[in-house]
């Protein structure tokens, strides 16, 4: 059940509170927005992130400003917010113009990785989620590089969803006005790869690269 913190006012039922239909979305995307607290300012960044089962994984530079706050052994308050555009909803008001979505809220304790096993791990999972397959084809992170790298875990706990699918919603009215309305969609759709100058050109690129998409 949501918490009085995560519950859905405006558009109430297009909330969604299954776990299952959240951990939908965030295996679909791969770029949050992180807000916090620092010094009385509030700051909201983008990250990346991956989830194993109830938690959520972040990452970044241990001297970055959002690890440097979040870094605690107990546990930082956190504002974690996932957002899927799927389309342009035309109406025939510009007022009822909308868009269809699928987002995800999520409120808790950033704490800090601090077993290497753990945070190991916690990396894998956060290149699995992005681009599966990419891990076992590439070096693996040093004793340096793992220095330089903080991990956070977020306990998936706290949390709603919020869904808009389907057709614009005009007033009774206005469906006789002369417009045209409906629903453009959208998708990410990766491009035509392009090789990094100093690759061999005998390296033909892996599967996992050739045919990316987000499912």
């Amino acid at each position: 059940m949501p918490s009085s913190r995560t519950r859905v006012v405006r558009e109430a039922h297009r909330g969604v509170y299954d776990r299952e239909a959240v951990y939908r979305i965030l295996d679909e995307g791969f770029l949050c927005h992180v807000g916090f607290v620092a010094d009385g300012q509030p700051f909201v960044i983008p990250t990346s992130y991956g989830r194993k089962d109830a938690n959520l994984y972040l990452h970044g530079s241990a001297a970055s400003r959002m690890l440097r706050q979040l870094q605690t052994n107990d546990g930082a308050p956190v504002c974690v917010t996932v957002t899927l555009l799927d389309g342009l909803v035309l109406a025939r008001s510009i007022f009822n113009h909308s868009m269809n979505y699928r987002s995800v809220v999520i409120l808790g304790k950033a704490a800090l990785v601090d077993d290497p096993e753990e945070k190991l791990a916690a990396l894998r999972v956060l290149s699995e989620h992005i681009l599966p397959g990419r891990w076992d084809d590439v070096r693996q992170p040093n004793q340096r590089e793992l220095k330089q790298t903080s991990v956070l875990r977020l306990p998936i706990e706290e949390f709603s969803a919020k869904v808009r699918t389907g057709p614009p919603i005009d007033e009774e009215e206005d469906y006789s006005f002369p417009t045209w309305a409906g629903v453009i969609p959208l998708q990410i759709k990766s491009s035509k790869i392009i090789p990094d100058p100093r690759l061999d050109p005998a390296r033909q690129a892996p599967e996992h690269v050739q045919h990316y998409m987000r499912k």
